[in-house]
């Protein structure tokens, strides 16, 4: 897909397929096993320049996506870019904080947040740092800030059985399967290069 983006949106990168794939994965899965009903229930958190959740809605025809973003900016692109794709019918944007006003239950989350600690600055790409915005880079000192807000939220709006799949770096991923304790079938999935590129998580379908 072709994809307008400007300095309020992240330039989508090829790792996020992984992130994509996944969320297909565990989709298609639950329709074999017949767990989850056609009306699939799908939430993109962060969504800038809408990429994850135009693929999604590509991909998953009967599927219902729901994109928020903290950044009206990025949200008129995300809008922009689901018009010039013909799918502007099939995705609800929600401006708002993480899953702030959404009604679940959703039977996915899915992510790809701020995993860049303030620490890691001068490791980052110097067109990251000039031309992409800082907030969607950047999570806070540790770079797990918005993931550990982001984690309890999803179980919240997750129904039972439901999975959370967030992109992570190698540098945290220890830090994020740490605050995965409670979740079950957690699992961490490489890129190409053997990094550690997406967790995923699944709601418990008994809670104790």
């Amino acid at each position: 897909m072709d994809l307008i983006v400007s300095p309020s949106v992240l330039i989508p990168r090829p790792e996020t397929e992984h992130v994509v794939e996944t969320v297909l994965e565990l989709s298609r899965a639950a329709a074999r096993e017949q767990t989850h009903p056609n009306h699939f229930r799908i939430v993109d958190v962060g969504t800038g320049s809408g990429c994850i959740a135009l693929a999604l809605t590509k991909e998953l025809p009967q599927a219902e996506i729901h994109a928020t973003d903290i950044s009206p900016a990025a949200l008129e692109i995300a809008r922009a870019n689901a018009a010039r794709l013909q799918m502007e019918q099939r995705i609800d944007f929600h401006e708002t904080d993480l899953l702030d006003c959404l009604n679940g239950p959703f039977d996915l989350v899915v992510s790809n947040p701020p995993y860049v600690g303030e620490s890691e600055s001068d490791s980052v790409q110097l067109e990251v740092r000039k031309f992409e915005p800082r907030a969607a880079v950047f999570a806070g000192p540790n770079g797990t800030e918005v993931i550990e807000r982001l984690a309890p939220e999803a179980r919240d709006k997750l129904c039972p059985g439901g999975w959370l799949v967030i992109e992570v770096s190698g540098t945290i991923v220890e830090k994020v399967r740490a605050l995965m304790k409670g979740w079950e079938e957690v699992e961490v999935i490489p890129d190409l290069q053997s990094i550690p590129r997406v967790v995923r998580a699944r709601r418990p379908a008994h809670q104790y």
